[in-house]
């Protein structure tokens, strides 16, 4: 069930987007030959009105042709008037950045609603992990006040535990040369507990090995919004800083393509639906993104040479967009190939480590 849920979750963002690029196109007046999920060969189709309807065979995204996409084409005179070269540049560019705003709009809307079902860490001890230095020191529900004399948030005490380790080179399990001086508050009374860590290498760091509670944000819509926003910045950000550092090795490593985006898709959605709702805001999030580069054939080339048109106050010459297009296409091609890859690796090493 979790391989088809994913599917249909592909599917979707593929007709979304394109359907963005349809009603745009159907909006400003252009003609629009055809609609496809999948690129050709074509499986099926049925055409209504104008516009041809169908499915391909191979399921790697899918496209909407509007009449007139190459400015040298010579059209019929009855369909001229509605081809792309021959409309406005601002309509050109409405239509063509439609597809990557319908994506960047469901990122939104998904992460806007997650947002009211958040959770915020708090200080309190929620579970205690058997075996560990904690086990017989801190219960659930104590209140971490400070570690060492260290206040502040979750991350600033784990790094305060981390400063106590092991003598001489750290191996799995081994403890802690001092002991990490913890006050929890327990029933509403302070306690000072000397805890030795020890480290974990599986994290590489040193832990007493508790985990911190959370409790519910409780957003209103505004702040819901600005949540939403904070994170679609964050990880367009991340996205952005890492395609421009694919010369680095571990950059390129962290490149996934459409099999492993599917299998993550499909591991989050055993896990739970909030998992799989994240993933998929993250997911369209990535498209429009990534669709918006100023590359052809990307959404965002089409964008980019539009604006050099209005710019210059007269077309570009279809020869040079060609030319930029094989530099783009390669780049596209490239990204392709590292991202399967790497996909490739993690289907038959490790995984992707979703959990």
């Amino acid at each position: 069930m979790s391989f088809l849920l994913a599917f249909l979750a592909f599917v979707a963002l593929i007709i979304l987007h394109e359907l963005g690029h349809f009603v745009a196109a159907k909006w400003t007046g252009m003609r629009v030959e055809r609609f496809f999920l999948f690129f050709p060969p074509k499986l099926i189709s049925i055409k209504r009105g104008e516009t041809e309807y169908g499915i391909g065979a191979v399921p790697l995204g899918g496209f909407v042709k509007i009449t007139g996409m190459n400015p040298d084409e010579e059209l019929p005179p009855e369909i001229a008037s509605r081809g792309y070269y021959h409309q406005p540049v601002w309509k050109r560019i409405v239509v063509i950045g439609a597809g990557p705003a319908v994506n960047l709009a469901i990122a939104f809307v998904i992460l806007f609603f997650l947002a009211f079902g958040i959770q915020e860490p708090n200080q309190t001890v929620s579970q205690v992990a058997p075996g560990s230095p904690a086990e017989t020191r801190l219960q659930v529900g104590d209140r971490i006040v400070s570690v060492d004399g260290v206040t502040g948030d979750q991350a600033t005490i784990a790094d305060q535990i981390n400063t106590h380790s092991c003598p001489g080179e750290p191996v799995d399990g081994c403890i802690a040369e001092t002991p990490a001086t913890v006050v929890v508050a327990r029933d509403g009374t302070p306690r000072t507990l000397e805890i030795r860590p020890v480290f974990d290498s599986a994290i590489d760091r040193n832990r007493l090995g508790f985990v911190f509670g959370t409790q519910p944000l409780d957003p209103g819509p505004t702040e819901a919004a600005g949540i939403s926003i904070d994170f679609m910045w964050m990880v367009t950000s991340q996205t952005v800083s890492t395609l421009s550092q694919l010369y680095q090795s571990d950059k390129r490593d962290e490149l996934s393509g459409v099999a492993g985006s599917y299998e993550v898709t499909r591991q989050a959605i055993t896990i739970g639906w909030r998992e799989a709702l994240t993933l998929i805001a993250l997911i369209s999030l990535s498209l429009g993104v990534i669709n918006l580069f100023p590359f052809l054939p990307l959404d965002g080339g089409h964008i980019f040479w539009s604006v050099m048109e209005r710019l210059r106050g007269k077309p570009v010459p279809f020869a040079v967009m060609e030319r930029a297009g094989m530099i783009g296409f390669v780049l596209v091609i490239g990204l392709f190939f590292i991202g399967l890859s790497n996909d490739i690796g993690r289907l038959t090493g490790e995984g992707f480590n979703l959990r």
